[in-house]
């Protein structure tokens, strides 16, 4: 019974393989199926855009970090999966490997918010396939608990980290209240759906998306919540908008200073924020010389994503210092899982002993007597037990000694010939 795992992440694999390896639900299902019992007694999978990973408890010990890549290739034929391409893990490993994924100091991006939500999907997915035995019930409460202190007890998830959020961010200090104005996304790509996803979150009033490509903006669009305008007339609708974030992929301006001028006269003087996140820009930078317009660009944006990234990887010692914590305690208790049974044989050879002999002598000795003689060979058996029993649960609780008491733990089966009863 050993815990393992396997991690195809941001740092192994370009981003074409982290696409081609990424499992849905019922890819994650069929994986499940062909890992239960065959490969792991119980475990987890893990599968976003960044990570697929694997943990669990192996059915016997030959099983390695490679037949788990080979059943996930089974599920995925088509690619191909190099050694330097995953990362394999083993006990203290694995276990510290999850909870760095939980806390998201393993993340492409330091504090990644939505890292834990995603860990802690995986377990209920595995609790629905019935994947979820006694070790992965206590890791996943260890796990959670891990997630939820570097949350409570540091600050590596503060600060907004990524363009779209930083924009966001930038807003709110400009107006206060967002559930009062109109938004205006153009450009439906990855950064404007982030924005876009950020604004909805803020409960803004109104949200539009305007795209080149139709059906991808209309997509977003359904997707916020908000309404879709034709990209060849949206200008005509800039004056409605309070705060307007272009993120497209042009390779040119698509909008220019006049079309502000033009916008801000029928505003009659209400203040717009304009957030160009595009590379290149898509706006003209003369439009931050209008007198109304708040204009942040990309470069201005990075100073704040940068300053926030430094502050977050400035946690990580701390969040180490509480996984490390979590993690002494969890194997403090799985250690003893493999302990437990020889103390049990231990005690069963020598209370077996101690009954033989006692029914030799039961014929010589009264009731009274055999009482007494009784409990002395018991408290007598007691004693000669006590320091080993001791030393064990000592050493296989500090995960430094663990191996020790592994050791000594055959060492005693061997001596007694405890595995042949």
């Amino acid at each position: 019974m050993k815990i393992i795992g396997i991690s195809l992440n941001h740092n192994t694999c370009d981003l074409n393989l982290r696409e081609a390896v990424y499992l849905n639900d019922e890819e994650k299902s069929k994986l499940i199926y062909l890992l239960k019992d065959k490969y792991l007694s119980e475990g987890i999978v893990i599968s976003t855009c960044n990570r697929t990973e694997i943990y669990g408890v192996t059915v016997s010990p030959e099983i390695s970090a490679k037949d788990l890549r080979d059943a996930i290739l089974k599920i995925k034929p088509q690619i191909e999966v190099k050694e330097q391409n995953y990362l394999p893990m083993f006990a203290c490993s694995a276990v510290n490997h999850l909870l760095k994924v939980a806390t998201g100091i393993d993340s492409m991006i330091v504090g990644d918010s939505q890292i834990l939500g995603q860990v802690k999907d995986a377990f209920l997915f595995s609790e629905e396939h019935d994947f979820l035995k006694s070790i992965f019930h206590r890791l996943q409460l260890v796990t959670l608990k891990t997630g939820k202190r570097a949350i409570l007890e540091t600050m590596i998830g503060n600060g907004a980290v990524s363009i779209s959020y930083a924009a966001i961010k930038v807003i709110e200090k400009i107006f206060n209240n967002l559930e009062t104005k109109n938004a205006l996304i153009v450009g439906a790509g990855e950064t404007g759906e982030l924005a876009a996803v950020h604004l909805k979150d803020k409960n803004v009033r109104e949200l539009a998306i305007t795209n080149r490509t139709e059906e991808r903006g209309k997509a977003l669009a359904g997707k916020v919540g908000g309404k879709f305008l034709h990209f060849h007339d949206f200008r005509s609708e800039l004056h409605k908008y309070d705060i307007i974030i272009s993120a497209t992929s042009a390779n040119d301006y698509i909008l220019h200073f006049e079309d502000f001028k033009k916008a801000i006269k029928k505003r009659k003087g209400n203040p717009v924020v304009v957030m160009d996140i595009a590379i290149p820009r898509d706006i003209d930078p003369k439009v931050a010389g209008i007198d109304e317009i708040f204009y942040h660009d990309i470069d201005s944006l990075k100073v704040i994503v940068e300053s926030n990234l430094e502050k977050r990887k400035k946690e990580i010692p701390r969040v180490k210092e509480i996984i490390e914590h979590e993690a002494v305690g969890f194997f403090a208790w799985y250690n003893t899982l493999e302990i437990l049974p020889t103390l049990k044989l231990f005690r069963e050879f020598f209370e077996e002993i101690r009954s033989d002999e006692m029914e030799k002598i039961s014929h010589k000795f009264d009731e009274r007597q055999l009482e007494k003689i009784d409990k002395m060979t018991k408290r007598l058996i007691g004693r000669v037990l006590h320091n080993p029993t001791l030393e064990l649960r000592h050493l296989s609780e500090n995960g430094k000694d663990y191996e020790k008491a592994a050791e000594y733990s055959q060492i005693i089966r061997e001596l007694f010939k405890l595995e042949e009863k």
